[in-house]
């Protein structure tokens, strides 16, 4: 898999204070790469940094696999700010602005990126009767001019509104397919959980883990089960030396496991032979939330 964007050991201090302490991480072409972590984590200086609007003390980073340069530039698009339209204008005559500002694309682009965010229909209508969540597709459009492979978002989905939250989310999943690399910074986990195909945890300026979010979410295996005869279950699990978690609201067990090791068809193998017929069995995932907060609070 080819890596779009490589961080090698950033870091970067106000004063005394150290935003970014040697972040290091890759990120893969055609992913959707979530940068989670509360407030004043680092997320926003770590963006500003790989997009040449803020300068690290040290460390540096790669795009395709080339340092930083106003080419390379031209293939990303970027939403790190609030956008600033013209409330009065519609969303044609408000690109055509930012293109001729930007010198990003052409005129001709327009329409096409106000049907890539759905918006074309809308085209000739003033920003100011936009919903927010239609306010920020249209940035997401500006940002889509000049056709980058890799558009880099700052809280896409800040201070909208439930279904301007739900329209953002569908429309990353949406250029995603449409072949774009997405990074975005959030500290909103179930944003992450939900389009992200890969995460990089912050904390304070430190890098606590990254990985495809399926691997980060999952430290253990947690394996559900449930039978008629629930105490036969649980001596069965007991005498192959499991530890085992009774809950007897839902009459269901849990076995916790390393990571990767749980075999559904061999717990289901084995308590048939013990005489034992399961009548429920699933390899369960820890939340985000719930592994995001064991990782930060350690």
């Amino acid at each position: 898999m080819s890596i779009v964007l490589s961080i090698d050991n950033i870091a970067k201090s106000y004063g005394l204070v150290k935003a970014l302490k040697g972040v290091s991480f890759d990120v893969p072409e055609g992913s959707v790469f979530g940068i989670l972590g509360p407030n004043g984590s680092g997320k926003t200086t770590l963006l500003g940094i790989v997009m040449d609007v803020l300068k690290s003390n040290s460390g540096d980073f790669r795009w395709f696999g080339q340092p930083g340069s106003p080419e390379q530039r031209r293939k990303i698009g970027s939403l790190l700010e609030t956008p600033n339209f013209y409330t009065y204008l519609s969303a044609v005559d408000n690109l055509k602005i930012t293109q001729a500002i930007s010198g990003r694309g052409s005129e001709a682009e327009i329409n096409e990126v106000l049907k890539k965010v759905n918006l074309f229909e809308r085209r000739r209508y003033k920003f100011s009767s936009y919903s927010l969540g239609m306010k920020q597709r249209l940035a997401i459009a500006a940002s889509l001019l000049g056709d980058p492979k890799v558009l880099v978002l700052d809280e896409p989905t800040n201070g909208l509104d439930p279904v301007g939250i739900a329209e953002i989310r569908e429309l990353i999943l949406e250029l995603r397919d449409k072949g774009h690399t997405i990074i975005m910074a959030s500290h909103l986990l179930d944003e992450v959980e939900k389009v992200c195909s890969h995460v990089a945890i912050l904390k304070t300026g430190t890098l606590i883990t990254t990985g495809p979010v399926e691997e980060v979410l999952m430290d253990e295996d947690i394996v559900e089960m449930s039978a008629a005869d629930l105490p036969a279950l649980t001596a069965a699990l007991s005498s192959w030396g499991h530890q085992v978690a009774v809950n007897e609201k839902t009459n269901s067990v849990q076995v916790i496991l390393p990571k990767g090791t749980a075999s559904l068809e061999t717990f289901n193998r084995q308590c048939f032979e013990k005489g034992v017929v399961l009548n429920h069995l699933l390899l369960k995932k820890k939340r985000l939330e719930a592994r995001f907060f064991e990782l930060t609070n350690n």
